[in-house]
This record gives C-alpha cells, structure tokens and sequence, in this order.
C-alpha cells in the first residue's frame, strides 16, 4: 500500500502538467492569433503606397496616416470585381472630398473624331507635270483615231496607261481621272494657286489615323501667320502609298481662297472633322490606359469602387467609344481615378498577403 500512493502520486502529477502545457499552448496560440487578427496598417490618404504598423505623419506630404479599413474585400485575381491587381474598396466621404473624386456617366452619344496635322499650301510640280503629261497622252490618242496603223494606237494606249498608273501613285482616285477636266482645268493652281480662288493644301496624316481619312471629308484649315483667320474645303485624295520614312500619308485637299490670302509653300495647321455616329461612349478622363489594357473604376454608390477592365474603340472628342465591358447608365470615375487606383493595388496586394499567411499555418 505505502508502495502504491507514491506510484499515483506521480501520475496525478504529470497529468496535471501535461495539461497546463496544453493549455498554455492553446492560450499562447490563441493570443497569437488575436495579436494578428487586431495588428493594424496605416496610411497616407494622398500617397497610399505608403503604408506603417503605427500612427503618424506620412514623410512625402506630411498628412496624418489614417487606419487602413479592415473590412474584408475579394481576392484580386476572383469573383467578378477582381481584375488582375485590383481590388474593390470602399472610400469615406471625407476622403473622397479630399482626393476630389468626379464622375461621369457611360451613355450612347454622337462622337465626332478629330485628325489633326502639319500641311503646306501645295507647290506641287510633280503633280503638275503629271497632269500635263496625261492631257498630252489623250490628246495624242485622240488625233491618231483615225490611224490605219495597229502599233500607232498600242503606243498611245501605253502612254495613256502609263501616265494613269502615275496619277494613282500620287493619289488621284478613278472618278477624278474620269474627271479631269472637271477637276483640274488649269493645273497651274498647283504651282501659283487658283486666279478663281482655290489652292490645294496638302496634310501628312499618321499611319495610326489613315483608316479614319476619305475623300470627301471636311478639312479646317488655320495659319499662325494669320490669326482669326480660317478656311475650309474637302478631302480629294489621300496617297495610297505610306511613306517608309515618316510613316505618314499624304491627304490633299481643295480649299477656297477667295481673297488670296493663302501662299503657296506656306505652311498651315489642318484639321479633318470625321463623324463616327452614334455609339457608346465613356469620357476619356476616365480611362486608365496601362499598355497592356485599359481600366475604368464604376461608381457603386456609398463610397464603394470596382475596378473594370474595359475594350475601346476610337478615341473622339473627349470620349473613347466603347466596345465591351461598361453598359448604358453605369457611373465611372473621372477624377483622382489615379489615387482609387493607387489604393486598390495596395489593398490587393495586402488581400494577397493575407491570405497567403493564413494559409501558411505556424510551427513550433
């Protein structure tokens, strides 16, 4: 008997041991976990790529840092709000007074696109020649109809091919070949302008707009040397051929010049006035343009923001047409977009660094 209760004692002592271990443990683990759970991060409200574990003044602006609100959001990369990066968030009104967050709505408009270019009164011998060497091969053809000889009439349809295939290099179209006479009476507007009072202007357009250019577009012409001043006439022709070096096309466009104000080789700004017709539009501020796509934050209400991947089409007066991704009536952000934006790659980095902690789990 003396034997046994020292043998119990012992065993009572143990288990009561390994049980303060355990609880110790348990408690340890759970005040780890709670000391995570309430850490907090802070901020700049104007530079929100800084961040701190503690309170005080951000060392960029000086601003006081505020909490970093812990509500949980998506991740960046799931659910139909995440894009690649971005998180939604949510903004106080306070903050977005501060930041000055505008918006804008997505509605169905009339766009009107504007390509803007260098041009020059025309001084153009090349072409002039060229007019003058075709009128010469159809009046050739003409006086030899009556020839009795083949090969006479096979060299003056040679002449005639060959000064057509000069006239479509420097971009004259068929119609205005049909029409030369019509068009050019006196090519000699082309070196010293038109007595009637009509010059040729030619404008180099870039390789990336001469899908938007045809003849018969309207074209606004203004001089530097002639300010208040403007003139407008059509589009005739544009080159069918870029230039290597450039990457331009030329457009040459007719436009009166009743008073003679106009010079040859003057240079002047052109503007051609392209109607795209009714589409669906988003205003061009709030656009985020990051190389690869493009990027808009909807207003939700209540402060809340959700960024949207978008696909546009033609960049018009103040707008991009919209192709896909944004619907008639949603609200989108047009000012500070660069701050929200700023934000929600903080808040999707700091959603993924959570969540990659919490799944890591703690050894001890």
């Amino acid at each position: 008997m003396k034997k046994i209760l020292p043998v119990l004692a012992s065993a009572f002592f143990l288990i009561g041991t390994g049980a303060a271990i355990t609880s110790c443990k348990s408690g340890a683990g759970r005040g780890h976990e709670q000391g995570a759970a309430e850490k907090k991060l802070y901020h700049c409200p104007m530079h929100p790529s800084y961040t701190s574990d503690k309170p005080g003044d951000c060392p960029i602006c000086g601003m006081k840092l505020v909490p970093i609100e812990s509500e949980e959001a998506p991740s960046a990369t799931e659910g139909p709000s995440g894009h690649e990066g971005h998180s939604p968030l949510q903004i106080s009104p306070e903050r977005e007074q501060l930041i000055g967050v505008k918006t804008g709505r997505v509605e169905v408009r009339e766009l009107t696109k504007a390509v803007r270019a260098s041009a020059r009164v025309a001084y153009d011998a090349e072409l002039y020649n060229s007019l003058f060497e075709h009128k010469a091969a159809l009046s050739a053809k003409e006086k030899i109809k009556e020839s009795p000889w083949p090969d006479v009439h096979e060299r003056a349809d040679a002449l005639v091919r060959a000064s057509e295939l000069r006239l479509r290099q420097l971009g004259m179209s068929e119609d205005q070949m049909r029409n030369l006479n019509r068009d050019y009476p006196d090519p000699t507007n082309l070196l010293l302008g038109d007595k009637s009072g009509s010059v040729w202007i030619y404008a180099q357009i870039y390789e990336f707009e001469s899908g938007y250019v045809r003849p018969g577009q309207t074209m606004r012409v203004t001089s530097p040397a002639l300010p208040g001043r403007s003139f407008t006439g059509l589009v005739r022709a544009v080159d069918p051929i870029l230039n290597s070096e450039t990457r331009s096309l030329r457009v040459r466009a007719d436009v009166p010049n009743p008073e003679g104000w106009l010079k040859p080789e003057m240079y002047v700004n052109a503007e051609i006035t392209i109607p795209l017709g009714r589409k669906l539009a988003v205003p061009e501020d709030a656009v985020l343009n990051t190389g690869e796509r493009q990027i808009v934050f909807l207003a939700a209400g209540g402060g809340k923001y959700e960024p949207r991947n978008v696909q546009l089409g033609a960049e018009a007066e103040g707008y991009y047409e919209v192709l896909s991704g944004l619907s008639e009536g949603e609200t989108v952000v047009t000012s500070a977009n660069f701050l929200i934006d700023s934000e929600s790659r903080l808040k999707a980095a700091i959603s993924g660094s959570a969540g990659s902690a919490g799944s890591g789990g703690h050894s001890h």
